[in-house]
C-alpha cells in the first residue's frame, strides 16, 4: 500500500472540480461554478485545474495564517472541516482528505446504482405497457 490516497472519484490522488463541487456540498456550502474555480485557483501551485494533497493542505496552512479571503470558498472549507493544521499537522488534513474523496466516492456509487434501478424499472414499465397495447390491438382484432 503507498502512501498515496486511496480514494478520490478519478482515481488520480487528486480533487479535480466536480470532486471539490461534491465535497462542498457534503459539507453543506455549495459553491457557484465560479467560485469552485477560484477556490481551485487560489492554491493551484502547478496550474493543473485540480488540487493536489499538497495544494488541499496550502488552503489550512493560509486558514491559519489568515491569508483566505472571508468570502473565498476555501476560507469556508477551512473552517467547516475543522481541520486545525497545526495541532493536527498534516495528518489530520490527509485522514479528512482520504475520508472525504472516499465519501465522494460511495455516494456517486450510491447515485449511480439508484439511476440504474429507477432506468430498471422505467424499462419494466415500458414493456408491461407494450405488452397490454398488444393485448388490446390483439382484442379487437377479434371484435
Amino acid at each position: 500500500m503507498t502512501g498515496h490516497l486511496r480514494y478520490d472519484a478519478g482515481k488520480d490522488n487528486y480533487i479535480d472540480l466536480m470532486e471539490l463541487k461534491l465535497m462542498m456540498e457534503k459539507l453543506g456550502a455549495p459553491q457557484t461554478h465560479i467560485g469552485l474555480k477560484n477556490m481551485i485557483k487560489e492554491v493551484d501551485e502547478d496550474l493543473d485545474n485540480k488540487l493536489s494533497f499538497r495544494e488541499f493542505l496550502l488552503i489550512f496552512r493560509k486558514a491559519a495564517a489568515g491569508e483566505l479571503s472571508e468570502d473565498s470558498g476555501l476560507s469556508v472549507l477551512a473552517r467547516l472541516s475543522e481541520i486545525d493544521v497545526s495541532a493536527e499537522g498534516v495528518k489530520g488534513a490527509k485522514t479528512f482528505f482520504e475520508a472525504k474523496v472516499q465519501a465522494i466516492n460511495e455516494s456517486s456509487r450510491f447515485e449511480a446504482e439508484i439511476r440504474q434501478e429507477q432506468e430498471e424499472k422505467k424499462k419494466q414499465a415500458d414493456e408491461q405497457k407494450q405488452r397490454r397495447e398488444a393485448f388490446k390491438e390483439l382484442q379487437s382484432a377479434f371484435k
